[in-house]
């Protein structure tokens, strides 16, 4: 019985703090281009990308049939008129993940001359949001929202110090 407990004890303990450690963690975002019909000849992409909101480290997914299409980073020129000027990368697996790195503008297209049929995208990434002005900076000398958002890495801090209590 007592080793039950302390397997029960042991188990909650291990929750406790996958669940802080996963409390503070911001996400990324996986964008697949052109959702459910990928990444294809006659779909509107700025329709698509228009409809979208794209953060620095957010992912932007490629989703197409291999050895069929590709896909090149581009600058303006090369995206206006589906030329390869200012190649920045190019993929070709048919599931191509790429991490938006810097806020900006980004320019996509199919290099197998499908881009006049529409097989490019243009993304502009914007900067994380910047975080709360401490309370003591503050004009008024205190800050709701920003004691509201440091709540999920506190309570992350606050259960990895029960856990480690519950070791000591």
């Amino acid at each position: 019985m007592a080793r039950t407990i302390d397997t029960s004890h042991s188990l909650l303990r291990l929750l406790l703090l996958l669940l802080a450690a996963g409390a503070g963690l911001v996400s990324a975002t996986d964008h697949i281009v052109g959702g459910h019909l990928g990444w294809n000849p006659n779909i509107n992409y700025t329709l698509w990308s228009n409809n979208q909101t794209f953060f620095v480290n957010d992912l932007i997914s490629f989703r197409y049939q291999k050895n069929m299409y590709n896909v090149f980073e581009v600058n303006k020129t090369g995206y206006d008129n589906c030329t390869m000027d200012g190649v920045a990368g190019n993929w070709s697996s048919g599931k191509d993940f790429i991490t938006l790195t810097r806020p900006g503008e980004y320019y996509f297209i199919c290099g197998n001359g499908l881009c006049f049929s529409g097989m490019k995208v243009s993304i502009k990434v914007i900067p994380l949001p910047s975080p709360p002005v401490s309370p003591s900076h503050s004009p008024s000398g205190h800050s709701p929202s920003a004691a509201g958002s440091y709540r999920a890495p506190l309570a992350g801090l606050f259960a990895i110090a029960v856990w480690i209590g519950f070791w000591i």
